[in-house]
């Protein structure tokens, strides 16, 4: 993984998602949230973990896929 694209913590990936217009659904007994964004025609869903560790290359991958974007321009949201 190169430096540009870095493991996340879970206050970025929700930082990330909430830019990206993506709302928190009300939460389970679990340790996953499911955020949740509302397109024409389409619901899209992304679960995280709010897991202490980083989240690693494969994980950050998924996370964009489900919120419909590239790997960069997920980590674009993020901001500087």
């Amino acid at each position: 993984m190169s430096s540009r694209y870095r493991p996340l913590k879970y206050r970025e990936a929700a930082t990330i998602l909430a830019n990206l217009g993506f709302t928190l659904r009300p939460t389970k007994s679990t340790g996953h949230e499911q955020w949740a964004k509302v397109l024409p025609g389409k619901l899209l869903k992304v679960t995280v973990s709010k897991s202490k560790r980083e989240f690693g290359h494969d994980l950050i991958r998924y996370m964009a896929h489900q919120a419909g974007v590239t790997k960069k321009q997920f980590y674009e949201a993020l901001g500087s």
